[in-house]
């Protein structure tokens, strides 16, 4: 099985070592995965040298303020990229598989007071995948979102072939419609079934997240809240909460799928919501 991340087998060897939960292997992982999936789109360096032992200070730092900017995360969540990054580089230096250590010299943010969290955005579904002026993969995010799958689920390979959306609600079946006009030709092109296809030709068609906040960035202006998959995520757990008062964490937990750790940070958010 290909690799995610350079020296991904190794890093995973030190990460069960420490005894770490599962879910916060899961985020290692998504980090660095998304850290080279940018670097190999938008860094000169790495898209012509792949070669970990020449990123510098200067190519982490352009990735962190692209998240900042960009996908407009909040300093807690920045401060966790960066420890990641840092244990990750860390590990390398220590192992002599790099001469730098490109984090030192980047320091974490302030603690930001929490900001309101959007969860109405789940009750205006139907309004949102009939609007024609959103892109069809923001549309496609929301509705994925929206039925419960978190963006590193539903953007994996192979994926949307085991989703059953004709059970889902008959409101969204006309987008549906939409969607299958659009993606049709696309995975034709590339002999492939998932749902999130670049629209140009490539040895690997699949859209990456750096790559599919492209198409959700320009449509923020026109909703008018945050479209991060990360924070539309975390705006449809807490409208579940609120719809669901009576249930108790164990039904909640096997319903979302969250780990144990996380549903009373996910209740304390929704009952600040107003």
């Amino acid at each position: 099985m290909p690799q995610a991340y350079p020296y991904q087998d190794a890093f995973n060897r030190l990460l069960n070592d420490r005894s770490m939960a599962a879910a916060t292997r899961d985020e290692y992982t998504a980090t660095l995965t998304d850290f080279f999936h940018y670097l190999e789109n938008f860094n000169p360096t790495y898209e012509r040298t792949h070669q970990v032992n020449q990123l510098q200070t200067q190519d982490v730092d352009q990735y962190l303020s692209m998240l900042l900017t960009a996908r407009q995360i909040q300093n807690q969540t920045y401060n966790k990229i960066l420890s990641h990054l840092n244990i990750y580089f860390k590990f390398l230096f220590s192992h002599g598989w790099t001469p730098y250590l490109p984090t030192l010299d980047l320091k974490s943010k302030p603690k930001q007071a929490p900001q309101p969290l959007n969860y109405r955005w789940v009750d205006d579904l139907d309004a949102l995948l009939a609007d024609g002026r959103l892109h069809v993969y923001t549309r496609l995010t929301l509705l994925l979102v929206a039925q419960g799958y978190p963006v590193q689920s539903f953007l994996k390979p192979g994926v949307t072939a085991k989703l059953a959306p004709a059970t889902w609600p008959a409101a969204v079946q006309p987008f549906l419609q939409t969607f299958q006009e659009f993606i049709t030709p696309l995975q034709q092109r590339f002999a492939c079934d998932d749902w999130f296809l670049k629209q140009r030709a490539a040895a690997d068609p699949h859209l990456t997240l750096p790559g599919l906040h492209k198409y959700l960035k320009p449509d923020e202006a026109l909703v008018g809240f945050a479209l991060s998959p990360t924070v539309l995520y975390q705006g449809y757990l807490v409208n579940y909460l609120r719809r669901h008062p009576q249930k108790t964490d164990s039904e909640v937990i096997a319903a979302l799928n969250l780990p144990p750790d996380s549903i009373d940070y996910y209740r304390r958010l929704s009952q600040r919501a107003d």
